[in-house]
Protein backbone atom coordinates (compact mmCIF):
# COMPACT_ATOMS: atom_id res chain seq x y z
CA UNK A 1 0.00 0.00 0.00
CA UNK A 2 1.41 3.03 -1.16
CA UNK A 3 1.02 6.54 1.17
CA UNK A 4 -0.95 8.95 0.39
CA UNK A 5 1.87 12.12 0.49
CA UNK A 6 1.07 14.99 3.04
CA UNK A 7 -1.85 17.33 1.78
CA UNK A 8 0.50 19.70 2.28
CA UNK A 9 2.49 17.86 -1.50
CA UNK A 10 -1.23 17.38 -3.03
CA UNK A 11 -3.05 20.20 -2.30
CA UNK A 12 -6.02 21.01 -4.72
CA UNK A 13 -4.91 17.57 -6.62
CA UNK A 14 -8.15 14.95 -7.53
CA UNK A 15 -6.09 12.51 -5.31
CA UNK A 16 -6.04 14.73 -2.32
CA UNK A 17 -9.53 15.31 -2.38
CA UNK A 18 -10.27 11.57 -3.07
CA UNK A 19 -8.15 10.89 0.43
CA UNK A 20 -10.29 13.41 2.37
CA UNK A 21 -13.66 11.77 0.77
CA UNK A 22 -11.59 8.65 1.88
CA UNK A 23 -11.37 9.81 5.59
CA UNK A 24 -14.79 11.65 5.62
CA UNK A 25 -16.47 8.91 5.00
CA UNK A 26 -14.07 6.28 7.59
CA UNK A 27 -14.80 9.43 10.48
CA UNK A 28 -18.58 10.74 10.26
CA UNK A 29 -18.84 14.14 12.47
CA UNK A 30 -18.94 13.13 16.15
CA UNK A 31 -17.04 9.89 15.73
CA UNK A 32 -13.20 9.25 17.69
CA UNK A 33 -10.20 10.93 16.36
CA UNK A 34 -8.67 9.40 13.59
CA UNK A 35 -5.58 7.33 13.93
CA UNK A 36 -5.32 4.98 10.62
CA UNK A 37 -2.42 6.94 9.43
CA UNK A 38 -0.07 5.70 12.34
CA UNK A 39 -1.59 2.47 12.18
CA UNK A 40 -0.62 2.56 8.73
CA UNK A 41 -4.10 1.90 7.24
CA UNK A 42 -4.59 5.01 5.06
CA UNK A 43 -2.57 4.78 1.61
CA UNK A 44 -3.35 4.39 -2.40
CA UNK A 45 -4.18 1.07 -3.33
CA UNK A 46 -4.78 1.94 -6.87
CA UNK A 47 -3.96 4.64 -9.18
CA UNK A 48 -4.19 4.19 -12.90
CA UNK A 49 -6.54 5.59 -15.38
CA UNK A 50 -9.54 3.29 -15.44
CA UNK A 51 -9.35 3.48 -10.96
CA UNK A 52 -8.14 5.48 -8.58
CA UNK A 53 -8.13 3.58 -5.16
CA UNK A 54 -7.67 4.91 -1.92
CA UNK A 55 -8.10 3.51 1.33
CA UNK A 56 -8.76 5.07 4.71
CA UNK A 57 -9.17 2.63 7.59
CA UNK A 58 -12.23 0.30 7.30
CA UNK A 59 -13.36 1.34 3.64
CA UNK A 60 -11.76 2.87 0.64
CA UNK A 61 -12.76 5.36 -2.20
CA UNK A 62 -12.55 4.82 -5.30
CA UNK A 63 -12.56 7.41 -8.61
CA UNK A 64 -13.91 5.00 -11.83
CA UNK A 65 -12.52 5.98 -15.39
CA UNK A 66 -13.29 9.27 -16.96
CA UNK A 67 -15.16 7.56 -19.63
CA UNK A 68 -17.25 5.66 -17.44
CA UNK A 69 -21.36 5.93 -18.68
CA UNK A 70 -23.04 7.60 -15.94
CA UNK A 71 -26.54 5.69 -16.62
CA UNK A 72 -24.31 2.21 -16.91
CA UNK A 73 -22.57 2.62 -13.57
CA UNK A 74 -26.01 3.91 -11.67
CA UNK A 75 -27.36 0.45 -13.22
CA UNK A 76 -24.17 -1.17 -11.55
CA UNK A 77 -24.27 0.12 -8.73
CA UNK A 78 -27.32 -0.24 -7.83
CA UNK A 79 -26.76 -3.93 -9.01
CA UNK A 80 -24.47 -4.80 -5.94
CA UNK A 81 -26.63 -2.74 -3.24
CA UNK A 82 -29.46 -5.84 -3.94
CA UNK A 83 -29.69 -7.74 -0.81
CA UNK A 84 -30.11 -11.11 -2.77
CA UNK A 85 -26.46 -10.66 -3.87
CA UNK A 86 -24.74 -9.07 -0.80
CA UNK A 87 -23.26 -12.77 -0.57
CA UNK A 88 -21.51 -12.63 -3.49
CA UNK A 89 -20.68 -8.58 -4.59
CA UNK A 90 -19.44 -6.07 -2.05
CA UNK A 91 -21.97 -3.74 -1.67
CA UNK A 92 -21.62 0.19 -1.92
CA UNK A 93 -21.66 2.30 1.22
CA UNK A 94 -23.06 5.99 1.42
CA UNK A 95 -20.74 9.09 0.63
CA UNK A 96 -20.12 11.08 3.46
CA UNK A 97 -22.34 14.36 3.92
CA UNK A 98 -21.27 17.02 2.79
CA UNK A 99 -18.86 15.74 0.22
CA UNK A 100 -15.33 16.08 0.80
CA UNK A 101 -13.68 19.77 -0.36
CA UNK A 102 -14.26 20.31 -4.43
CA UNK A 103 -11.40 20.34 -6.62
CA UNK A 104 -11.98 23.35 -8.81
CA UNK A 105 -13.86 23.52 -11.49
CA UNK A 106 -16.34 22.17 -9.15
CA UNK A 107 -17.36 18.35 -9.97
CA UNK A 108 -21.34 18.69 -11.59
CA UNK A 109 -22.89 16.22 -9.00
CA UNK A 110 -21.69 15.08 -5.00
CA UNK A 111 -20.73 12.07 -6.32
CA UNK A 112 -18.18 13.26 -9.21
CA UNK A 113 -14.65 14.47 -8.38
CA UNK A 114 -12.51 16.25 -11.42
CA UNK A 115 -15.10 14.49 -13.91
CA UNK A 116 -14.75 10.65 -12.37
CA UNK A 117 -17.84 9.53 -10.90
CA UNK A 118 -16.31 8.48 -7.41
CA UNK A 119 -18.00 5.62 -4.69
CA UNK A 120 -17.25 4.10 -0.93
CA UNK A 121 -16.76 0.72 -0.39
CA UNK A 122 -16.01 -1.84 3.07
CA UNK A 123 -12.30 -2.68 2.84
CA UNK A 124 -11.82 -6.44 2.77
CA UNK A 125 -7.92 -8.01 2.10
CA UNK A 126 -7.56 -9.33 -1.13
CA UNK A 127 -5.91 -12.38 -2.32
CA UNK A 128 -2.35 -12.73 -1.18
CA UNK A 129 -0.20 -12.86 -4.79
CA UNK A 130 2.32 -14.20 -2.53
CA UNK A 131 0.86 -17.31 -1.50
CA UNK A 132 -0.79 -19.05 -4.77
CA UNK A 133 -1.07 -22.41 -2.41
CA UNK A 134 -4.12 -20.30 -0.66
CA UNK A 135 -5.69 -18.89 -3.31
CA UNK A 136 -9.30 -19.33 -3.23
CA UNK A 137 -10.06 -20.69 -6.69
CA UNK A 138 -13.32 -23.05 -5.27
CA UNK A 139 -14.82 -20.21 -3.13
CA UNK A 140 -14.18 -17.45 -6.75
CA UNK A 141 -16.16 -20.11 -8.64
CA UNK A 142 -18.94 -21.04 -6.36
CA UNK A 143 -19.16 -17.17 -6.29
CA UNK A 144 -19.59 -16.85 -9.74
CA UNK A 145 -21.86 -19.56 -10.24
CA UNK A 146 -24.19 -17.69 -7.82
CA UNK A 147 -23.86 -14.70 -10.02
CA UNK A 148 -24.56 -16.06 -12.78
CA UNK A 149 -27.79 -17.84 -11.60
CA UNK A 150 -29.16 -14.60 -9.74
CA UNK A 151 -32.36 -13.86 -11.79
CA UNK A 152 -32.53 -10.56 -13.66
CA UNK A 153 -33.96 -7.74 -11.20
CA UNK A 154 -37.87 -6.89 -12.06
CA UNK A 155 -38.59 -6.19 -16.19
CA UNK A 156 -35.66 -8.16 -17.08
CA UNK A 157 -32.12 -7.43 -18.50
CA UNK A 158 -33.69 -4.44 -20.66
CA UNK A 159 -32.61 -1.93 -18.25
CA UNK A 160 -29.08 -3.27 -17.24
CA UNK A 161 -25.73 -2.30 -19.19
CA UNK A 162 -23.80 -4.86 -21.36
CA UNK A 163 -21.28 -7.04 -19.66
CA UNK A 164 -18.16 -5.51 -21.10
CA UNK A 165 -15.79 -8.51 -21.79
CA UNK A 166 -15.82 -8.17 -24.88
CA UNK A 167 -15.22 -4.57 -24.82
CA UNK A 168 -12.22 -5.17 -23.30
CA UNK A 169 -10.90 -7.33 -25.42
CA UNK A 170 -11.16 -5.20 -28.34
CA UNK A 171 -9.99 -2.21 -26.59
CA UNK A 172 -7.04 -3.46 -25.65
CA UNK A 173 -5.83 -4.81 -29.45
CA UNK A 174 -6.65 -0.96 -30.10
CA UNK A 175 -4.75 0.08 -27.51
CA UNK A 176 -1.60 -2.24 -28.67
CA UNK A 177 -2.52 -0.52 -32.19
CA UNK A 178 -1.88 2.54 -31.25
CA UNK A 179 1.13 1.95 -28.38
CA UNK A 180 3.12 -0.69 -30.39
CA UNK A 181 1.88 -0.52 -34.08
CA UNK A 182 5.81 -1.95 -34.42
CA UNK A 183 6.44 -4.14 -31.87
CA UNK A 184 7.90 -7.67 -33.60
CA UNK A 185 4.93 -9.54 -31.90
CA UNK A 186 1.78 -7.00 -33.25
CA UNK A 187 1.33 -9.00 -36.18
CA UNK A 188 1.11 -12.37 -34.18
CA UNK A 189 -1.58 -10.90 -31.50
CA UNK A 190 -3.43 -9.47 -34.72
CA UNK A 191 -3.40 -12.89 -36.52
CA UNK A 192 -4.85 -14.10 -32.98
CA UNK A 193 -7.30 -11.68 -32.70
CA UNK A 194 -8.90 -12.53 -36.41
CA UNK A 195 -9.59 -16.25 -35.04
CA UNK A 196 -12.01 -14.55 -32.44
CA UNK A 197 -15.39 -14.61 -33.78
CA UNK A 198 -18.61 -12.30 -33.12
CA UNK A 199 -20.58 -12.84 -29.76
CA UNK A 200 -23.49 -16.04 -30.48
CA UNK A 201 -26.44 -15.40 -30.14
CA UNK A 202 -27.17 -18.98 -29.08
CA UNK A 203 -25.84 -18.53 -25.76
CA UNK A 204 -27.89 -18.14 -22.74
CA UNK A 205 -27.82 -13.84 -21.35
CA UNK A 206 -27.24 -13.86 -17.99
CA UNK A 207 -26.05 -11.43 -15.04
CA UNK A 208 -21.88 -11.33 -15.44
CA UNK A 209 -19.04 -9.96 -13.42
CA UNK A 210 -16.87 -8.94 -16.78
CA UNK A 211 -13.89 -8.69 -15.26
CA UNK A 212 -12.95 -11.81 -13.27
CA UNK A 213 -9.57 -12.54 -11.94
CA UNK A 214 -8.26 -13.19 -8.40
CA UNK A 215 -7.90 -9.75 -8.07
CA UNK A 216 -11.18 -9.47 -7.93
CA UNK A 217 -11.80 -11.03 -4.56
CA UNK A 218 -11.27 -9.26 -1.24
CA UNK A 219 -12.17 -11.13 2.22
CA UNK A 220 -14.19 -10.23 4.62
CA UNK A 221 -13.64 -10.90 8.30
CA UNK A 222 -16.55 -12.62 9.90
CA UNK A 223 -16.15 -14.24 13.82
CA UNK A 224 -13.02 -14.79 15.06
CA UNK A 225 -13.59 -18.95 14.78
CA UNK A 226 -15.62 -18.65 11.32
CA UNK A 227 -13.97 -18.66 8.18
CA UNK A 228 -13.35 -16.02 6.09
CA UNK A 229 -16.09 -14.84 3.58
CA UNK A 230 -14.89 -13.89 -0.32
CA UNK A 231 -16.87 -11.27 -2.33
CA UNK A 232 -16.22 -10.24 -5.74
CA UNK A 233 -15.64 -6.41 -6.05
CA UNK A 234 -15.12 -3.98 -8.96
CA UNK A 235 -18.26 -3.69 -10.85
CA UNK A 236 -17.63 -1.29 -13.23
CA UNK A 237 -17.62 -3.97 -16.23
CA UNK A 238 -20.89 -5.90 -14.52
CA UNK A 239 -23.79 -6.57 -16.73
CA UNK A 240 -25.98 -8.77 -18.64
CA UNK A 241 -24.10 -11.25 -21.28
CA UNK A 242 -22.30 -14.48 -21.63
CA UNK A 243 -21.36 -16.00 -18.57
CA UNK A 244 -18.72 -17.90 -19.77
CA UNK A 245 -16.07 -14.89 -20.07
CA UNK A 246 -16.30 -15.31 -16.38
CA UNK A 247 -14.24 -18.34 -16.75
CA UNK A 248 -12.37 -17.10 -19.81
CA UNK A 249 -9.36 -15.62 -17.97
CA UNK A 250 -8.53 -18.91 -16.03
CA UNK A 251 -9.15 -21.24 -19.01
CA UNK A 252 -6.95 -18.92 -21.27
CA UNK A 253 -3.93 -19.42 -18.23
CA UNK A 254 -4.83 -23.28 -17.92
CA UNK A 255 -4.71 -23.32 -22.01
CA UNK A 256 -1.38 -21.39 -22.03
CA UNK A 257 0.05 -23.77 -19.44
CA UNK A 258 0.14 -20.66 -16.60
CA UNK A 259 -2.74 -22.52 -14.63
CA UNK A 260 -1.53 -25.74 -13.26
CA UNK A 261 -4.42 -28.64 -14.57
CA UNK A 262 -5.12 -29.73 -11.08
CA UNK A 263 -6.14 -25.98 -10.54
CA UNK A 264 -8.10 -25.64 -13.13
CA UNK A 265 -10.01 -28.78 -12.21
CA UNK A 266 -10.64 -27.58 -8.95
CA UNK A 267 -12.06 -24.15 -10.22
CA UNK A 268 -14.00 -25.61 -12.92
CA UNK A 269 -15.38 -28.66 -10.80
CA UNK A 270 -16.03 -26.07 -7.93
CA UNK A 271 -18.25 -23.93 -10.73
CA UNK A 272 -20.07 -27.26 -11.61
CA UNK A 273 -20.63 -28.47 -7.98
CA UNK A 274 -22.38 -24.88 -7.72
CA UNK A 275 -24.96 -25.31 -10.72
CA UNK A 276 -22.79 -22.99 -12.90
CA UNK A 277 -24.62 -22.58 -16.31
CA UNK A 278 -21.76 -21.33 -18.10
CA UNK A 279 -20.54 -24.68 -19.69
CA UNK A 280 -21.84 -27.66 -20.52
CA UNK A 281 -20.41 -31.77 -20.78
CA UNK A 282 -17.27 -30.12 -22.79
CA UNK A 283 -16.43 -26.86 -20.79
CA UNK A 284 -14.63 -26.06 -24.75
CA UNK A 285 -17.84 -25.28 -26.72
CA UNK A 286 -18.38 -22.78 -24.79
CA UNK A 287 -15.09 -21.50 -23.31
CA UNK A 288 -12.88 -21.75 -26.52
CA UNK A 289 -13.45 -18.40 -27.90
CA UNK A 290 -13.88 -16.13 -25.02
CA UNK A 291 -10.40 -17.91 -23.56
CA UNK A 292 -8.55 -17.60 -27.34
CA UNK A 293 -9.72 -13.62 -26.65
CA UNK A 294 -8.60 -13.47 -23.14
CA UNK A 295 -5.61 -14.53 -24.42
CA UNK A 296 -5.44 -11.65 -27.14
CA UNK A 297 -5.86 -9.14 -24.60
CA UNK A 298 -3.40 -10.32 -22.35
CA UNK A 299 -0.99 -10.69 -25.01
CA UNK A 300 -1.88 -7.05 -26.40
CA UNK A 301 -1.80 -5.22 -22.85
CA UNK A 302 1.31 -6.40 -22.57
CA UNK A 303 3.16 -5.28 -25.66
CA UNK A 304 1.42 -1.83 -25.33
CA UNK A 305 2.82 -1.54 -21.40
CA UNK A 306 6.44 -2.81 -22.37
CA UNK A 307 6.44 -0.38 -25.19
CA UNK A 308 5.42 2.38 -23.06
CA UNK A 309 7.43 1.22 -19.94
CA UNK A 310 10.37 0.68 -22.62
CA UNK A 311 11.42 -2.52 -20.86
CA UNK A 312 11.51 -6.38 -22.78
CA UNK A 313 8.54 -8.69 -22.42
CA UNK A 314 8.58 -10.73 -19.08
CA UNK A 315 8.12 -14.47 -19.14
CA UNK A 316 4.34 -14.89 -18.71
CA UNK A 317 4.04 -12.10 -21.86
CA UNK A 318 6.01 -13.97 -23.74
CA UNK A 319 4.01 -17.12 -23.42
CA UNK A 320 1.03 -15.18 -23.59
CA UNK A 321 2.40 -14.03 -27.21
CA UNK A 322 3.58 -17.63 -28.04
CA UNK A 323 0.14 -19.10 -27.14
CA UNK A 324 -1.08 -16.37 -29.52
CA UNK A 325 1.15 -18.02 -32.15
CA UNK A 326 -0.53 -21.24 -31.71
CA UNK A 327 -3.83 -19.65 -31.91
CA UNK A 328 -3.44 -18.08 -35.31
CA UNK A 329 -1.83 -21.00 -36.81
CA UNK A 330 -4.75 -22.88 -35.55
CA UNK A 331 -7.88 -21.71 -35.80
CA UNK A 332 -11.22 -23.44 -34.35
CA UNK A 333 -13.89 -21.22 -34.59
Amino acid sequence: MTPIPHPAATEGTPLDHLAALARAAAHPPGAAPCGCADDGLVGVLADREDGTVVRHGALVAKAHAPDTDPEAHRARLALAARPDLAGILLAPLPLPLPPAPAPTPAPTAPDVLAGRPVTVWPYGPPVDPEDPDAAPWEEAARLLALLHRTPFPPGGADGLPEMRAPLKAALAVDRMRRAAPDHPAAATVLAAWRTVPAGRADVPRLLCHGDFHLGQLVRLAHAPSGPPSWRLIDVDDLGAGDPAWDLARPAAWFAAGILPPEVWSRFLGAYREADGPAVGADPWVRLDVPARALTVQTAALALAKSTAERRPLDEVEEVMIDTCARIAGHRTG
